[in-house]
């Protein structure tokens, strides 16, 4: 029995292998996998083996010219399709992707809590000039919208912040990757009264 194991084992320790189990891994996973995940499953000597077998991966790729790319995204690795065959996609899906789906307002919402969270409901309101609670139910609903803790403000309300799925559907490594993000824009990031406590019932 353990002789058997050895052999299964044997083939994730050479470096010409190890890429290949990255992309098995990559093709299998449900969401984006980081480096040191990848290392724990593969057995790899550490994240630098990794990010080797990462690199031919991705010379491999190109060298075939594959329709299939490896992209950072919400802080890991995903196997995606090159935007160069997006036509083809849309066609055969049909149907527009949740984020074409947002109506107006649940966008503008999405866009002043990923710039600003944390960020109360109240913020919100008072920046777009509307109530909006059931836009950020439904984007709570659809995983784009997350609750972080509460504010210190009086009466401790929910601050509100993005999803991995956010930095995900739209093709983001981080939040440092939103335009505009770190170039000094006036009106970015929290106010000092929304720094998150603990979220208790």
């Amino acid at each position: 029995m353990d002789s058997s194991n050895d052999g299964s084992n044997e083939a994730l320790d050479t470096p010409g292998d190890l890429a290949g189990a990255v992309e098995a891994l990559l093709w299998a996973a449900q969401e984006p996998l980081n480096l040191k995940k990848i290392a724990a499953v593969t057995g790899a000597a550490g994240v630098a083996e990794v990010r080797e077998a990462v690199a031919k991966l991705r010379s491999r790729f190109a060298a075939r010219r594959s329709a299939i790319e490896l992209t950072e995204v919400a802080g890991g690795l995903r196997l995606t399709t090159r935007p160069a065959y997006a036509p083809w996609l849309q066609r055969l899906f049909e149907g527009p992707s949740t984020a074409t789906r947002l109506s107006g307002a649940a966008a503008e919402t999405l866009a002043i809590v990923a710039y600003r969270q944390p960020v109360v409901r109240a913020e919100i309101e008072a920046i777009r000039g509307v109530g909006c609670g059931d836009v950020l139910r439904q984007l709570l609903e659809v995983d784009l919208l997350r609750i972080v803790g509460r504010s210190e403000e009086l009466g401790r309300p929910l601050l509100y912040g993005t999803t991995g799925r956010f930095l995900e559907l739209y093709g983001l490594g981080s939040l440092d990757d939103l335009p505009g993000r770190g170039e000094g824009s006036r009106g970015v990031g929290p106010t000092t009264q929304n720094e998150p406590t603990a979220c208790t019932a």
